[in-house]
């Protein structure tokens, strides 16, 4: 009986995973009445955003869309699989494209994620400087997701963004060298040339 009420994940069990926590599989069909995300197995509640993050996400987004380049696409608040019990939602993914089927496929393979970005909000601020980054490093151990951004509301609500690379020895971020935080204006090359005038995006 206990077995196969385990089995999946439902709106009267989500809250007590098996011993060994919840799979993707177990949850994939789940509907909860909020946003949600499985850690380490464990159903966690989202905290629900304000206007500035899904604005400064969305604007980000399409300025990733404009400057990509074969083979990367851009996506929102997609899956990126880790493992079986970790499938996180970044605010914003890029990914190479090679390969996969849009019409398939139901997370983004972490091995195909080469930016990973998260606009930080007051309830994410631990996700976002320390478990998530910690989490997407130990993937690139095998060299995936070799850069993060955390975007945080800087002076005036404009945002500032810090730029993470993959350090190839250590398998942890370290600040990007030349320039760790775009302040005003956003230029890098990773992993493909980008500028974004950072003003411009709390512009409504």
């Amino acid at each position: 009986m206990i077995a196969e009420r385990l089995e999946k994940a439902t709106p009267e069990n989500w809250m007590f995973p098996p011993e060994e926590g919840w799979t993707v599989d177990q949850v994939e069909d789940l509907e909860l009445p909020f946003d949600w995300e499985l850690v380490d197995g464990v159903i966690v509640v989202r905290g629900r955003m304000v206007l500035w993050h899904n604005h400064v996400r969305s604007e980000i987004e399409l300025h990733l869309k404009g400057a990509r380049c074969a083979p990367f696409a851009v996506a929102s608040e997609q899956c990126v699989l880790i493992d079986k019990y970790n499938p996180p939602v970044p605010d914003l993914v890029v990914y190479d494209k090679t390969g996969l089927d849009l019409f398939q496929a139901k997370y983004i393979p972490v091995e195909k994620a080469v930016l990973l970005v998260e606009v930080e909000s007051t309830g994410s601020r631990y996700d976002d400087r320390v478990r998530k980054p910690e989490m997407y490093a130990a993937a690139g151990v095998k060299n995936y997701v070799k850069n993060y951004w955390r975007v945080e509301r800087g002076e005036n609500g404009i945002p500032e963004v810090h730029e993470y690379w993959l350090h190839s020895e250590t398998g942890k971020y370290i600040s990007a060298p030349d320039r760790p935080v775009h302040v005003g204006k956003l230029e890098t090359d990773r992993p493909f040339p980008v500028t974004i005038d950072l003003a411009s995006l709390v512009e409504l």
